[in-house]
């Protein structure tokens, strides 16, 4: 069964440390984003790296309608991950929905986990004034499915200029839109839907594991509001303002990733782990 889900999931793992760091992609991106980042934790830990069913090199007769109709079944095969490999706080890093991913699988299992990187988080897309302002209206993001569903190529190519923003970096935008181009449209379509009309704010004040967020400037998916709000629900959290613009900081501004990453680390390593479960002692 173990066997099975590494399959499922084409779980990689390589590196030589003790503790485990797993790195979660954002919505159509499979585990290959990661390879600049995760190269630069195989010295001191043991990297973990994914692809979710749909994507990648998934086996895709595992993908079920129903289950990845919602973002738990993606955070379940998380879960998995974790159990099939015997992992204990490990560091989990995720970007864009993989974020809230992670947050859904601490809340079932926080043994699973010592810390959670969120890079460009949202835990809600859809503006909902006067309190919070996700960054798109309702007929925005219908209208985004919409296109996925009558002319994917013409989304693809619309949607990775948007998520990057970046005209500095158009061999990001290329790379984004390569992937979304091979992943089956229909996949694509309802992991848009479980993605874009999720609401996951309650979830967030419910949080124990302490956690980074990464905000980008001028991130048009994941505005500067979004993640003040994250910041501000989750109780053991810290924000940093990254230099990065866009929504892919790991594709487009690696070695500032890496560096705050590997920093929040050491500090909560030096600190002996100052926060622990959203308790400060």
């Amino acid at each position: 069964m173990d066997q099975d889900i590494l399959v499922r999931n084409n779980v990689k793992v390589k590196g030589q440390g003790r503790q485990s760091i797993i790195f979660s992609p954002g919505f159509g991106c499979d585990q290959t984003v990661w390879k600049s980042v995760a190269d630069a934790f195989s010295k001191d830990y043991q990297v973990i790296l994914f692809d979710y069913v749909g994507s990648g090199h998934s086996d895709l007769r595992a993908y079920d309608s129903k289950k990845y109709s919602s973002l738990h079944g993606y955070a379940q095969d998380v879960l998995d991950i974790c159990s099939a490999l015997d992992l204990k706080e490990t560091v989990f890093v995720g970007h864009s929905v993989g974020s809230m991913i992670g947050v859904l699988a601490s809340l079932r299992h926080p043994e699973y986990f010592s810390h959670l990187v969120m890079i460009g988080p949202s835990p809600c897309y859809l503006n909902d004034p006067p309190h919070y302002f996700g960054g798109f209206q309702k007929e925005e993001l219908l209208g985004l499915i919409d296109m996925m569903e009558k002319n994917y190529i013409g989304w693809a190519n619309m949607f990775a200029q948007t998520v990057t923003n970046n005209p500095e970096r158009p061999e990001v935008k290329l790379q984004l839109e390569e992937r979304f181009c091979s992943t089956d449209p229909i996949i694509a379509r309802q992991f848009a839907e479980a993605a874009f009309f999720a609401d996951n704010r309650d979830d967030l004040k419910k949080v124990t594991v302490p956690s980074l967020i990464l905000q980008c400037s001028n991130d048009i998916i994941a505005p500067a509001a979004v993640g003040e709000y994250v910041h501000q629900e989750i109780p053991a959290s810290i924000l940093k303002i990254m230099e990065a613009t866009g929504h892919c900081p790991h594709m487009s501004h690696p070695e500032e990733t890496i560096r705050l990453i590997h920093q929040y680390l050491e500090e909560a390593s030096t600190a002996g782990s100052l926060v622990v479960r959203g308790v400060t002692i």
